[in-house]
């Protein structure tokens, strides 16, 4: 493999996982190229322990790796993000399974954070049926995650608080129906299609919570909050597409373009230095104390906030002045665009 720096990648690799973007785009979907990378240096993996073949990454490691990608391709480090953040739910699966589960080198999670299945106990098991929309790299998915309502007797079960509880399950990909759906004017090789179960058996092993007190292995990424990580990894996406979009604009030929780059360069650098601040200090505070409080992950989230606004605002400062090539659906750079701004539809980007 060629050399590898946790901080990015190599100019060469980066180099060929950019030679396939609009290809990838075309087809929508990664191309097996890319995948093949990706499984080679195990980015899918991120946060996996080592035992179970995986890179056992912390978050501020993994983090600046989704940024780069990002750079180098929107589609590419969003399905990464995606894929990787799913994968890290081997820290709350019952270790029963995910020995066989994880013993694959391209097993590959993915799925909907919504709750609009439902699953109904049904004895030692549950009988799940749902649909769920956009699951990041549907194609080359090897299991589904999603997240159900619990339900027994048609009655629904709720918390201390009158909410419904809720439990995340995963199903391996012959078990779902893949409702190619993803018609997103960016992001296209994302291949974020819908999915579907009516019905299934699901044995309780399937089923898992996703919080600190259920982690069933003790890497301290598993005690790390899992809505503050969430919310870093999609903004370090926006921010490498920001990136990628500035240095498209820097090689056009319009005049007084390149000094409104740099001063946007300078403003994502400042927001940067801030995001990696506070999240390399919740990071170090978990490995000092175990755990940490809200008030140390709560400026990871009002960060990665600003991180996604900063980012979108320099973009679109840029983007009167890029000339026709902004216009043009077949350009690098409108391509960066449509990715940038069908990113920003997600819910924990909107803000």
């Amino acid at each position: 493999m060629e050399n590898y720096n946790i901080q990015g990648v190599s100019a060469g690799l980066a180099e060929r996982l950019r030679q396939f973007s609009a290809l990838a785009e075309n087809e929508g979907s990664l191309t097996a190229d890319q995948l093949a990378i990706i499984y080679d240096f195990r980015w899918f993996k991120l946060f996996v322990p080592n035992s179970l073949g995986g890179l056992e990454w912390s978050v501020p490691e993994g983090v600046r790796l989704e940024e780069e990608l990002a750079r180098i391709d929107g589609s590419l480090g969003w399905t990464v993000t995606l894929c990787a953040g799913a994968n890290l739910f081997v820290g709350y699966m019952d270790r029963s399974v995910t020995g066989s589960v994880f013993a694959d080198p391209k097993v590959c999670l993915g799925g909907s954070g919504q709750a609009t299945g439902k699953a109904v106990i049904d004895g030692d098991r549950y009988r799940v049926s749902g649909r769920w929309r956009y699951a990041t790299g549907a194609p080359h998915l090897t299991h589904f995650t999603a997240n159900c309502t619990l339900e027994q007797d048609g009655r629904k079960f709720l918390d201390s608080n009158g909410n419904p509880v809720i439990h995340s399950f995963f199903f391996p990909k012959a078990d779902v129906r893949i409702i190619s759906d993803w018609n997103a004017f960016g992001l296209k090789a994302t291949a974020s299609h819908s999915f579907e179960v009516d019905n299934l058996t699901v044995d309780r092993s399937q089923a898992f919570l996703i919080t600190p007190d259920a982690a069933t292995w003790h890497h301290p990424i598993y005690r790390y909050p899992f809505l503050p990580f969430a919310e870093a990894t999609l903004a370090v996406n926006t921010l490498g597409m920001a990136r990628h979009f500035l240095e498209c604009a820097a090689e056009l030929d319009v005049a007084g373009l390149r000094k409104s780059v740099q001063a946007a360069e300078s403003q994502l650098k400042e927001a940067r230095e801030s995001f990696y601040r506070v999240l390399d200090y919740s990071w170090n505070e978990l490995l000092r104390v175990g755990e940490c409080t809200a008030e140390t992950f709560e400026p990871v989230s009002r960060w990665s906030r600003e991180l996604v606004k900063v980012s979108r605002k320099q973009v679109v400062a840029l983007f009167p002045h890029v000339g026709m090539a902004g216009a043009d659906a077949s350009s690098e750079i409108n391509r960066v665009w449509r990715d940038i701004f069908t990113a920003s539809q997600h819910s924990l980007l909107r803000s």
